[in-house]
């Protein structure tokens, strides 16, 4: 069996599956109970500091 036969019948079952496999775990992994907190926060980083710039870490040394 040549090498790019083997690799594309490979591809074509066992990389499909196990990429199947990998897409349906991420997906359940965001939409888990209890990671709506998490992912609420992080999107709020854009915002945080919308009312005064951060302050650098040379404002805050005497």
């Amino acid at each position: 069996m040549e090498t790019y036969s083997f690799l594309r019948e490979f591809a074509d079952s066992w990389m499909l599956l196990f990429l199947f496999v990998v897409f349906i775990t991420v997906v359940i992994w965001v939409f888990r109970p209890g990671s709506s907190a998490e992912y609420r926060e992080t999107s709020s980083i854009p915002f945080r500091y919308d009312d005064a710039p951060a302050a650098t870490q040379d404002e805050g040394r005497t």
